[in-house]
């Protein structure tokens, strides 16, 4: 199964798509990751990218779909991927769909992460993660077993976002809503839509999750 991660800045795209990782062994694709993979490997569209970057440049559109062309050739993703910050407009899910088509794959579900953005500021500025294995943390709602210990791997390096802070995050969902949230219109046009409430507690969101999936 091959699906999107719709939703805001905090809204637990990451940790559920960890999850999806562990139980379905699907593959999570960040946007970012990958840029950073296909610059290290030295790919044609991986130097591309790090021209830009270097130069303080945008990667342009042709180079994330690219990046992600390149993804999707990997063996591992047969088991089905997660899209995790992309697409994050318009005219990348278009471009998504024709990348798809090209390679015979098939995109079966997106599922709409639905949040209130006044409660992303608490949310977002009480989260941290473990420095070794990227396991998600919160001041809160989410802290380790052992305090200061990362429950997964044991480590006890953890480290925080430096724009995790109210005035970036109120930007960074003022650009949400301006980009990426037009795509909810798109994939309900497609019937592939499928929402599900963000502000109940993770696993029940997880759940939520599977029974949307489960009727894709």
């Amino acid at each position: 199964m091959n699906i999107i991660l719709l939703g805001p800045p905090g809204a637990g795209k990451g940790t559920q798509a960890r999850i999806l990782m562990d139980r379905d062994a699907m593959v999570q694709l960040s946007t970012g990751d990958m840029l950073r993979a296909a610059v290290a490997a030295g790919t044609e569209v991986g130097q591309k990218a790090d021209a830009v970057m270097k130069a303080g440049g945008l990667v342009s559109d042709d180079i994330v779909i690219g990046v992600v062309d390149e993804r999707l050739d990997q063996p591992d993703v047969v088991q089905g991927v997660i899209f995790d910050g992309f697409p994050r407009t318009t005219p990348q899910a278009e471009a998504l769909d024709t990348l798809l088509a090209k390679k015979s794959m098939t995109l079966d579900a997106v599922v709409n992460i639905e949040v209130d953005d006044a409660a992303m500021v608490d949310r977002i500025s009480g989260r941290y993660t473990c420095g070794n294995c990227g396991e998600g943390y919160h001041d809160r709602d989410k802290k380790p077993a052992v305090d200061g210990v990362c429950d997964k791997c044991g480590s006890t390096e953890f480290k925080r976002r430096k724009d995790d802070n109210a005035e970036t995050v109120a930007s960074r969902l003022k650009e949400y809503h301006a980009e990426t949230a037009p795509l909810i219109s798109y994939y309900q046009g497609t019937g592939k839509l499928r929402s599900v409430d963000g502000m109940a507690h993770i696993d029940d969101v997880t759940t939520s999750i599977k029974t949307a999936l489960g009727a894709a």
